[in-house]
């Protein structure tokens, strides 16, 4: 079974220095069908202005990936960390007992294009850390890489849950398929148009996959994808 989020559908908001699309319930827009699906609780799509950012602030037993898309992220946060997330790379924070950080970008001219990705642990009060590891283009050209994982496989970065997430990158016309392990998915198209398992997603739209063995993922332009496996 395939149920379609629509990105028209979604809530956010513009407030000049972030424009903000928000995939499941977040923040002050409360969409009871849409709180989370399995573990993987929000997918918040992001465009923050030139100088602009998240000041400091806390978190506690949550997952969180971010993945840029275009344009860089500075981040720093309590543990003493300090890095660049450039588009392509694979990072985690995992809040724990507890974590205050900040999300900058660091361009006074270019935005910087995200998604932020939050996943319910697998129990609460883990000690916080953080991740990150760069994955080429060639990785993910016309074929899934997986990125995060609960045992850090094939040398992803490690989540504190039984998920895995995929990126590909998929030329006009291109097809990748992707079997699934586990019986739950969560399919989103971060940029382009795609089609999943004969169904039509545009840029923006998620798809919520149950008892799919075998999904077949056709681009009809230029397009990334990630791609969530959930227990």
């Amino acid at each position: 079974m395939i149920t379609i989020r629509p990105s028209n559908q979604r809530g956010g908001g513009d407030y000049g220095w972030l424009k903000t699309r928000h995939t499941f319930s977040f923040s002050d827009y409360h969409d009871p069908k849409w709180m989370g699906f399995r573990s993987l609780r929000v997918i918040n799509e992001d465009w923050v202005a030139p100088n602009g950012g998240f000041p400091t602030h806390p978190h506690r037993d949550m997952e969180i990936i971010t993945y840029v898309l275009s344009g860089k992220l500075e981040h720093k946060d309590s543990l003493g960390t300090g890095s660049v997330i450039l588009p392509g790379d694979g990072q985690r924070m995992s809040a724990g007992r507890g974590i205050r950080h900040s999300e900058a970008n660091p361009s006074s001219k270019d935005p910087v294009h995200l998604l932020q990705i939050w996943i319910l642990p697998d129990k609460q009060g883990h000690e916080p850390g953080y991740e990150q590891k760069s994955f080429s283009e060639a990785e993910k050209r016309g074929k899934f890489r997986l990125v995060a994982s609960n045992d850090g496989a094939d040398g992803s970065v490690k989540i504190n849950q039984d998920a895995k997430l995929f990126v590909t990158l998929l030329a006009p016309g291109e097809e990748v398929t992707q079997s699934l392990e586990k019986r739950h998915a969560w399919l989103q198209v971060a940029k382009g148009d795609v089609e999943l398992n004969g169904k039509k997603l545009q840029q923006g739209d998620g798809a919520a996959i149950s008892e799919e063995t075998k999904l077949t993922i056709k681009a009809n332009n230029d397009a990334e994808v990630l791609l969530f496996e959930l227990a």
